[in-house]
């Protein structure tokens, strides 16, 4: 087995847009189980850690607890209303600077 695998396969991170993912999969008509798909990246790609970006929004307390629960690490972002009334977070800026970090 060639070293540099084990080396890639310990520091295996995945970067989660968490609007842009629940979005895409709503957009297909389904519904994104994100316990399940903390399993698939770790049995699947060997991710030892799972930044997920997200808007923060107090009456969600319960939603974030269980996500770390399932094994993400939360990344909050400040959340503005659109004119349309849907809250929006953008977590480019701060996902890029995680992603240099590690």
């Amino acid at each position: 087995m060639d070293k540099n695998y084990d080396k890639n396969i310990r520091n295996n991170f995945a970067f989660i847009d968490s609007n842009n993912v629940n979005l895409g999969v709503k957009e297909l008509g389904w519904r994104l189980d994100f316990r399940k798909f903390r399993v698939y990246l770790k049995e699947k790609y060997q991710v030892k850690k799972a930044y997920l970006f997200i808007g923060y929004l107090p009456e969600n307390q319960e939603l974030y607890r269980s996500l770390q629960e399932f094994g993400y690490v939360l990344i909050f972002k400040p959340v503005m209303i659109t004119k349309d009334g849907k809250p929006k977070g953008n977590a480019d800026a701060e996902l890029v600077l995680q992603v240099m970090i590690d």
